[in-house]
C-alpha cells in the first residue's frame, strides 16, 4: 500500500481556506492567539508552521477540524 505523501502547500492551502471561511483577520486571530500578526502572516506564505498547541488553538479559533487543514481522509 502506497502512502501518499502531504506538504506544506497542502496544508497550508487549507489553512488560507479555512480562515478565509472563518471571517477573522490575521490580526483578530493573532490576539485571539495572544501571538503577533506577523506570525499569522509566516504561517501562510512561509515554510514556518505553528508549533502543535498553537496550531490545535488555530484550529479552535477559526472552527476547523484539524484533520481537514491536515488533509487527512475522513473516516466513518
Amino acid at each position: 500500500m502506497e502512502i501518499e505523501m502531504i506538504t506544506l502547500e497542502q496544508i497550508r492551502t487549507r489553512l488560507i481556506e479555512a480562515i478565509r471561511q472563518s471571517g477573522l483577520t490575521q490580526t483578530e486571530i493573532a490576539k485571539r492567539l495572544n501571538i503577533s500578526q506577523s506570525n499569522v502572516a509566516h504561517y501562510l506564505r512561509s515554510d514556518i508552521m505553528p508549533a502543535l498547541d498553537t496550531f490545535a488553538n488555530l484550529c479552535v479559533v477559526i472552527d476547523a477540524d484539524p484533520s481537514y487543514i491536515l488533509c487527512q481522509p475522513q473516516k466513518y
